[in-house]
């Protein structure tokens, strides 16, 4: 058996209307057409769907038990039309984006608010973490595309460069180094580190810049809200990317830049090879490409 929409939509036209000129009419057919695309019906389905007399046409006891399936089936593929056509509005969808918490928390927010004012009816998945769970969640289909610290150029994955950071020292304003507006790897290898923890890009870029002297360290962390508390009570000084600034604009805390060698780590943008994004995941996309952190731009 085989049933087309034009099909259920002309049995459902006779059978409310009762009258096959009525319904060709309906349908925007002759009836000569109607009545021949009723009768192939009857013939695919294998059963006689209509009682036709001169005066009336009504529905066999087979045609009613057909009538509840095709009414079923006329309301699905309604929705189904109504599905795509707001997905094809931007009216619904679903996008899920992996990316950097210095980025989430501080440029993240202005984007998305952007994004919810021209398509409220899209649903949105954050996924906070470091660049390796940002590029895990790609691979495994859980995000859609990521911004993370990591090239992950690989048979499955493409990346393209997003945006450049910098990094800067964190102390007190009473700190020694508070003072110095040229700042070595010399000036900050005698001073206790807070750190981010090991596996942290942030991490990575700062052991490869001192190498092969080692830092100083007081503690490692996983949050940069942490890392600000323990600045900020005295305890070292920390060294964190451009875009986490935000979190360390607090009384009594200075900023100063570091021109340290390698010191300017990469962002990339990162999404499955030869696999299209959803229209919603193509509007965030986008978005987010226009409005990269305009103070590095690649």
């Amino acid at each position: 058996m085989n049933l087309s929409a034009r099909d259920i939509q002309a049995f459902l036209a006779l059978a409310e209307v009762k009258n096959f000129t009525r319904a060709a009419v309906r349908c925007h057919l002759s009836q000569p057409a109607f009545s021949a695309l009723i009768k192939a019906l009857e013939a695919s389905v294998g059963l006689q769907l209509f009682d036709r007399s001169t005066r009336h046409v009504l529905l066999t006891p087979e045609g009613e038990r057909f009538w509840l399936s095709a009414q079923r089936i006329a309301a699905e593929l309604e929705d189904c039309a109504k599905a795509m056509r707001d997905t094809a509005q931007l009216a619904r969808g679903h996008v899920s984006v992996a990316l950097l918490p210095s980025l989430a928390a501080g440029w993240l927010p202005q984007v998305l608010a952007q994004f919810m004012a021209r398509h409220p009816g899209v649903d949105l998945a954050v996924h906070d973490v470091l660049s390796e769970p940002c590029i895990a969640a790609v691979a495994n289909g859980e995000a859609d595309f990521a911004l993370a610290a990591i090239r992950a150029d690989t048979p499955e994955l493409q990346a393209e460069p997003f945006c450049r950071d910098d990094f800067h020292l964190v102390c007190r304003e009473d700190h020694a180094l508070a003072a110095q507006q040229t700042l070595g790897v010399a000036d900050l290898l005698p001073w206790p580190f807070v750190h981010l923890a090991r596996h942290s890009s942030v991490r990575q870029y700062l052991d490869a810049a001192f190498f092969p002297q080692s830092m100083h360290t007081l503690v490692e962390v996983e949050q940069l809200a942490t890392v600000m508390g323990l600045v900020q009570a005295g305890l070292g000084i920390s060294v964190v990317p451009a875009l986490s600034l935000f979190h360390f604009d607090k009384p009594g805390l200075i900023t100063r830049p570091l021109a340290l060698p390698g010191m300017e780590r990469q962002i990339y943008l990162v999404r499955r090879r030869e696999r299209s994004l959803s229209l919603a995941a193509q509007a965030l996309y986008r978005l987010m490409l226009e409005q990269r952190p305009q103070f590095s731009a690649p």
